[in-house]
């Protein structure tokens, strides 16, 4: 087996030297004046509308386009004044519930962008019928943009017009949403748009008093069943998002038995791994093990039951392979901090918010947080949940990554079932359920999420058919399933790999992903098991076979391109004998109010061999290569994932891969190009991690030379040897007493 290798360099950043083109229509395309006309119709009649509401003094105006819409594609003429831009006032997003969907965005702007828009229609339905007899087309506006066609209206820049009339193809109509799924009973988290007044003085205005308790921010509001008709009664247009604040645990299976008595020896300088769940027994075996906090208010009655789930979680990730010798991982033995915020078999999302802000910023020294709690409901496919916003935002901001249980389906159910919240957050790890026959759970729920980011990230045993796996709870052994009991052991290989190994989050995420994935086509669907299955041994995710090597790679983005054209890939007979696959993570930030559109940045990775002409990549990826290779939005999405932290590609393996050709030296090169979804830079400074795993086709053990190539090319080399970080960490870890 090969060890791990760490390559340590420069990654060079380099600013985007491109300059938009001129503003055209797809080819052969063309809008007509009656196009113009009818979005003129729609903006005065919306204009009327909200002249009349007094409650803000703006408008809230939802754009329904033509297609998923790029964000070239995006309104750029209208709802647009001076240096205020239409992306700027966008406050939510969403999908139409269509076969093929399409982009429902909603702006909030003022009274007078709104005028604003109305006079630029007005200016361009003149000129369409004055000068062009109706119709402008894409030759015709060629032609205007190279100046064979004059064009010099004293009342409209030419780039304003041309834009109005490229809004004019791609939009629809301009409306106002009024959502239709909020048929909700039960107190309910309510976020409404973000306008220019904060969420306690609408709803004084509509008549709604709310206590500091039950806001969260300037948007997210916690409403109970007769506030919540008060507001659709009043302002149905302000409701942005709307879930149901009494969750509903997902069932988990117990099956008791007596069984051996455990024992374990006292904790010494072992990793603490943080736990949010149900109630902790203290007086379990392995009790010493784990510190345990109640965040429940004092006059909440507590039952035995509510202390099964959150114990049978801890003993995974104290103990589980004394409980379980054949899932033994290699990963020894962690500590534990629990949390317990949930009683019974629902809780309040509402709290469980709160609390978990105060949690992690109260505990910095953990890196891994395990939350197998899951809602029973499936999540909403036009926007995250609030746990998940919160979970995103925390990770962001926080260097920690949260492992989430992917939530389970009663055995009676048949029909496909979505994931429940939080595992619908986009930072986290989420991992399903497999059986020991590596086939997808009986209990097992699905993605996508918002249509398109792959959840469950991987999958991993958690106990099925007539294999449960054995914890320890209060009222003794166990036999157990679901995705709750598979999430804690990959939180314990992420606790190895960060605290043990010293790898950072984003590398050891992509590590965890890229050992769950192989080099064949993947049979089962991904919106099942994600991108694969974790090997069970710690040695396989950060040792590969003789045949392949594999090496990390992490650093900043700091500009549009971040890139390194300098790794020496062996070459054997003029070729390279290999075929290969790589990894990117990341963590962005991420903005609930824009509904579908929830990540605000994107980092799109080529890897490859390195030509006269730049990266040839592995997945012949070339977005952003050069301006001849156009790529729709949906493609983007679907082939290259676009928008989605985590990018994974790879080359198959099969009989008939032969040697590559090498280029000049025989370099190889990864670049990085950062794309921002809003106008703020989110992504500036964010890190990133990438794992790249190179296949020998040939069976042959190259790392040798590749390690000397690399060093000679000035990388700097770690050898991931396990047995040695693990005594640079005892030793880093031990403490010292000065008084001897």
């Amino acid at each position: 087996m090969n060890n791990l290798l760490q390559l340590k360099g420069t990654f060079e950043q380099a600013s985007s030297n491109s300059q938009p083109g001129a503003p055209n229509l797809p080819a052969g395309k063309s809008v007509k004046v009656s196009q113009l006309e009818q979005l003129k119709i729609d903006l005065v009649e919306l204009k009327r509308f909200w002249s009349k509401e007094n409650i803000f003094s703006g408008a809230l105006i939802s754009v329904y386009y033509n297609k998923v819409a790029a964000k070239s594609n995006r309104m750029q003429g209208l709802l647009s004044k001076g240096g205020i831009t239409a992306n700027s006032s966008i406050v939510g997003a969403r999908f139409t519930n269509n076969e093929s969907p399409k982009h429902i965005i909603t702006h909030y702007v003022s009274i007078e962008i709104i005028d604003e828009s109305i006079e630029r229609l007005n200016i361009g339905i003149n000129i369409l019928k004055e000068k062009f007899d109706g119709t402008i087309t894409h030759d015709i506006i060629k032609k205007i943009n190279s100046k064979q066609i004059a064009f010099a209206p004293s009342k409209i820049a030419k780039t304003n017009f041309l834009k109005v009339i490229i809004d004019a193809f791609y939009i629809e109509k301009f409306d106002v949403l009024v959502v239709d799924d909020t048929d909700l009973i039960d107190e309910s988290i309510i976020t409404i748009y973000k306008t220019d007044v904060k969420a306690t003085k609408l709803m004084e205005k509509l008549g709604i008093n709310l206590q500091f308790t039950r806001v969260m921010d300037d948007t997210t509001i916690l409403l109970r069943p007769d506030e919540l008709t008060l507001l659709k009664q009043k302002a149905p247009y302000l409701i942005s998002m709307a879930v149901r604040d009494i969750t509903q645990l997902t069932k988990v299976d117990f099956d008791f038995c007596n069984g051996t008595v455990i024992t374990i020896p006292a904790p010494k300088n072992e990793p603490t791994i943080g736990v949010i769940d149900t109630m902790f027994d203290e007086n379990v075996y392995f009790s010493k093990w784990v510190e345990f906090k109640n965040m429940l208010p004092k006059d909440i009655q507590l039952s035995p039951s509510d202390y099964k789930h959150g114990t049978a979680v801890s003993s995974i990730i104290v103990d589980g392979p004394s409980a379980n010798p054949h899932m033994d991982d290699g990963c020894g033995r962690f500590r534990v901090r629990h949390f317990g915020v949930a009683a019974g078999n629902q809780f309040s999302s509402f709290t469980i918010l709160r609390n978990i802000n105060e949690i992690i910023s109260s505990n910095k020294d953990i890196k891994v947080w395990n939350l197998s709690l899951g809602s029973k409901l499936e999540i909403n496919p036009n926007f995250i949940s609030p746990e998940a916003a919160i979970l995103d935002r925390i990770q962001y901001e926080n260097d920690v990554i949260f492992v989430i249980a992917g939530t389970n389906k009663v055995s009676t159910e048949k029909q496909p079932q979505a994931i429940g919240a939080p595992a619908d957050s986009i930072n986290s790890l989420v991992v399903n359920s497999v059986d020991f026959n590596n086939c997808p759970a009986s209990y097992t729920r699905q993605g996508p999420v918002l249509s398109f980011f792959t959840k469950p990230d991987i999958s991993y045993y958690g106990g099925d058919g007539t294999n449960y796996m054995r914890v320890c709870t209060p009222t003794g052994e166990a036999f157990v399933r679901g995705t709750s009991f598979a999430a804690p052991w990959i939180a314990r290989k992420m606790s190895y790999l960060i605290n043990i190994l010293g790898l950072s989050r984003e590398v050891a995420k992509a590590l965890i992903i890229n050992a769950a994935t192989g080099w064949n086509k993947q049979e089962v669907s991904s919106s099942l098991i994600g991108h694969g299955i974790v090997p069970m041994k710690i040695d396989d995710v950060v040792r590969c076979p003789d045949a392949e090597i594999q090496f990390v790679l992490s650093g900043i983005s700091e500009k549009y391109d971040t890139y390194n054209y300098n790794i020496p890939v062996p070459i054997s007979k003029d070729k390279h004998p290999f075929i290969a696959k790589a990894t990117l993570c990341y963590f962005p930030f991420c903005s609930r109010n824009q509904g579908v559109d929830y990540t605000n940045t994107e980092l799109e990775i080529q890897f490859g061999r390195l030509t006269d002409n730049g990266i040839k990549p592995i997945d012949n990826n070339y977005q952003s290569a050069v301006a001849e290779h156009f790529t729709w939005e949906e493609d983007a999405r679907k082939y290259f994932r676009k928008w989605d932290n985590v990018k994974h590609i790879r080359e198959i393996s099969k009989k008939g891969n032969r040697a590559k050709k090498y280029y000049d030296k025989g370099i190889w090169g990864v670049s990085l190009k950062a794309k921002e979804r809003l106008d703020e830079k989110y992504g500036v400074g964010i890190k990133f991690g990438i794992v790249v795993t190179l296949k020998e086709i040939d069976g042959v053990n190259r790392i040798d030379d590749f390690i000397k190539n690399c060093s000679l090319r000035g990388w700097l080399v770690n050898k991931i040897d396990v047995e040695n970080r693990i005594d640079i960490y005892n030793v880093a870890e031990e403490e010292i007493d000065f008084n001897d």
